[in-house]
């Protein structure tokens, strides 16, 4: 084994890390904006909104990844409407077209988990809202909500980590996060095992992050679930024997 080596290896590999953080971040977050889109219109009740969700659904759920970049990258360009466009400075950027192609295909996954969020809110939490005068945008933003958020959070973080490991599709089109700078590194060295090695190890290590960040996340939004902390009122409340009054 060449530590040596692979320590040169691991430097060059965290210098694309930046990289990679800011595809999947920036594509999850535009993603999980288009995905609440998506899964409103598909509850709407609007025949053409519920249909156009499901094709969308059905077509970036259906294709790979790597087809979409492609089509994205090298397809659109074929087109003079859209090199004549204002979105052509956007779409000849290789990052900008890894960033849409991510963006729409975690929209896709991510609509219908946010929808079977939605759907899992208890019936009595939106009677009870609407008994106490709320309208539906408030009790939308305060109520549903955070609870479809709450209920579709561990679906949602393994799609996160997926989408952590897609941004390794970026690099077969010029992009140098880490997968297109190891991929340099075994053209010149030759030297594919420790290379893609010390390259999962760092995409392993990303991941362990972002779980440690959505069972926090979770831990957070499930307060009924914790246990209290000796000297709070909730634990003196809890440890009141049932009739005493103080």
């Amino acid at each position: 084994m060449d530590w040596q080596f692979l320590n040169e290896t691991f430097v060059s590999l965290v210098a694309a890390v930046p990289l990679t953080i800011e595809l999947a971040v920036t594509s999850i977050c535009l993603g999980a904006i288009l995905a609440l889109l998506l899964a409103l219109a598909r509850l709407s009740g609007v025949a053409a909104l519920d249909w156009f969700a499901r094709l969308y659904v059905f077509i970036f759920r259906g294709t790979p990844l790597l087809v979409q970049i492609f089509l994205i990258y090298y397809g659109l360009g074929q087109f003079p409407a859209v090199r004549h466009s204002v979105f052509w400075p956007f779409l000849r950027d290789p990052y900008w077209c890894a960033v849409l192609a991510l963006t729409l295909n975690t929209a896709a996954y991510a609509s219908e988990i946010i929808r079977g969020g939605l759907l899992s809110v208890p019936h009595g939490q939106i009677e009870a809202a609407r008994a106490c005068g709320m309208h539906r945008f408030l009790m939308f933003r305060r109520i549903v909500l955070p609870l479809a958020i709450r209920q579709a959070l561990p679906a949602y973080g393994n799609e996160m980590i997926s989408m952590v490991k897609a941004t390794s599709l970026a690099s077969i089109i010029t992009l140098m996060e880490v997968t297109g700078v190891a991929a340099k590194i075994i053209s010149e060295t030759y030297r594919a095992i420790e290379v893609f090695v010390v390259s999962g190890a760092i995409y392993l290590a990303l991941n362990f992050l972002l779980t440690r960040l959505i069972q926090f996340a979770e831990y957070r939004l499930s307060p009924h679930l914790r246990a209290p902390v000796p000297g709070s009122r909730e634990s003196s409340t809890m440890a009141t024997p049932a009739g005493e009054h103080r």
